[in-house]
């Protein structure tokens, strides 16, 4: 198969997926990392689930079918890249901090029309069936109201292509889009084009959907939730430190920050 030609049902293969598994949960070392500078200001928990955290957990579940840790990997169709053309990833969750898979370039860039928030329950990584998490998608917004999110792009070299994309569709299986757009600078030109990211969706083919909330609502998630791959608050504080790490400033994100530290520093001094 061509380089950047992954058929989603490779995945299944065991080899192939027990390669993926085991190059998603590694932290790689680049090679070569080059920002942009950017102008990007936009206008212990020791006694388990508090009452309203298990109440946001019932109601999540009672109002749609619960979040289920499930083996399924997104049936997509095929990513087509130009013989030679290298593939670009945009990070604006965990890659950011834990990128993952092996890149040659990192440019800090902006998706217009887009905003970040955490909708998407984790019963992988940051939560349980029985407890999910909440990690973050992209939303559809109006660009010219909003502004962009801020994120980073990373290129792969065209002889790597292939084996990122198996990363990645293991890594992002519980996201149910695939999307390519292109990416700006504060200056608003386009820096990279048809950058490769995941987003989660309301669709029903999407199991792990928690959507909309309030920001208490979502803060009492984050603060309660723990998964294999650890903490919900620590996906959430690794993701607002790697944000100031690359001169962002995202109030949303901020905000969460602030009151998840509050719920926990309360709890701990009960």
């Amino acid at each position: 198969m061509p380089i950047g030609m992954l058929d989603p049902r490779m995945t299944t293969s065991g080899q192939t997926v027990q390669r993926a598994l085991t190059a998603a949960s590694s932290l790689a070392s680049p090679p070569l990392v080059v920002s942009h500078q950017a102008v990007r200001d936009p206008k212990s928990i020791s006694r388990g689930p508090s009452r309203d955290a298990r109440s946001l957990a019932a109601t999540a579940s009672s109002s749609r079918s619960a979040p289920t840790d499930h083996g399924l990997i997104m049936e997509r169709e095929p990513l087509r890249l130009a013989p030679g053309e290298p593939l670009w990833v945009f990070g604006y969750g965990s890659i950011v901090w834990k990128v993952g898979f092996d890149f040659d370039e990192r440019v800090v860039c902006a998706a217009r029309g887009y905003r970040r928030r955490f909708y998407q329950g984790s019963t992988d990584h940051r939560g349980t069936p029985e407890f999910p998490g909440r990690t973050v998608t992209l939303e559809t917004c109006d660009a010219d109201v909003n502004p962009p999110c801020w994120g980073a792009a990373y290129r792969v070299p065209p002889e790597r292509a292939e084996e990122v994309l198996e990363i990645l569709e293991v890594r992002e299986k519980q996201y149910d889009k695939r999307i390519r757009l292109d990416l700006y600078d504060d200056n608003g030109d386009v820096v990279v084009r048809d950058a490769v990211t995941y987003i989660a969706t309301g669709a029903s083919e999407n199991l792990n959907w928690l959507g909309e909330a309030s920001i208490e609502e979502v803060a009492e998630t984050i603060a309660t939730a723990v998964g294999p791959s650890g903490a919900n608050s620590e996906y959430l504080l690794n993701l607002a430190d790697a944000m100031r790490g690359i001169g962002v400033h995202d109030p949303h994100l901020d905000e969460l920050e602030r009151r998840v530290r509050e719920i926990k520093e309360n709890r701990t001094g009960e």
